[in-house]
C-alpha cells in the first residue's frame, strides 16, 4: 500500500515506519530498499538519502527499539516501591515489550545487527535497557553475584518472551500472558534485597 501522506523533513521516520510495516507483514525477508521506497510511497532511490544499504536501514529501526524498550524498563522501575517489586515489573515490562512489539523485538537481536555495522547509538540504547536491570539487580544483590543475576534474568526473560512470539507454548501454555507475571514472581522470590 503505498503512501505519499509524509511532511519533508520526514522522510527518515516515513521510512523506517514503512519497514516496520513490512516486518511486522511479510517478515524481515521482505525488506529491500526499493520494497520499502514502494510501501512509503516515494521513489525507489529516496531511501538512499538516509541509508547507504539494508543493514543500515534495519539497525536505525533495531536501534528505535533498543530506545523504546530501555523506555519501557526505566517506566517499570520508577513505578515500583521496591527494587524487588522493580526486579518483577521489569521482567514483566520486559516480555509484554516482546509481545506488544514483536517486530522490534524479532529485529533487535538479530546476529546480523549484533556485528560490526551495529551503530554505536543501537549498542549505547542496547546497553542503557540492559543498564536499567543491571542497577536494579544491584540494588538486591551482592556485588560478586550481580552480573550473574542479572545475566540470568535477562535469559530467562528473553527465552520467556521469544518462545512465546516464536508460538512454543500453544500446546503447553493456556494463557502465556497470564502466566509471564507468575514466572517473574517465582524467579524473583529467590532474591534476597540487602
Amino acid at each position: 500500500m503505498a503512501r505519499t501522506n509524509y511532511h519533508h523533513g520526514a522522510l527518515r521516520e516515513a521510512l523506517l515506519k514503512a519497514t516496520l510495516e513490512l516486518i511486522e507483514t511479510d517478515g524481515i525477508g521482505a525488506v529491500s530498499l526499493r520494497q520499502v521506497a514502494r510501501t512509503a510511497g516515494v521513489s525507489p532511490g529516496a531511501p538512499y538519502h538516509h541509508f547507504p544499504d539494508r543493514a543500515a536501514l534495519l539497525t536505525a529501526l533495531a536501534d528505535e527499539g533498543f530506545h523504546r524498550l530501555a523506555d519501557t524498563l526505566t517506566e517499570a522501575h520508577g513505578g515500583a516501591p521496591t527494587p524487588l517489586e522493580a526486579l518483577k515489573a521489569m521482567l514483566n515490562a520486559y516480555v509484554e515489550f516482546a509481545r506488544a512489539n514483536p517486530a522490534y523485538f524479532r529485529l533487535m537481536f538479530r546476529p546480523e545487527l549484533t556485528q560490526s555495522h551495529k551503530s554505536a547509538i543501537g549498542s549505547e540504547a542496547a546497553e542503557a535497557a540492559f543498564a536499567v536491570l543491571e542497577t536494579t539487580v544491584a540494588e538486591c544483590v551482592p556485588p560478586p553475584e550481580r552480573k550473574v543475576v542479572a545475566i540470568a534474568l535477562w535469559s530467562l526473560v528473553h527465552g520467556y518472551a521469544s518462545l512465546w512470539l516464536d508460538g512454543q507454548f500453544a500446546d503447553r501454555v493456556e494463557d502465556p500472558a497470564a502466566l509471564a507475571p507468575e514466572v517473574a514472581a517465582l524467579v524473583t522470590r529467590f532474591i534476597r534485597c540487602q
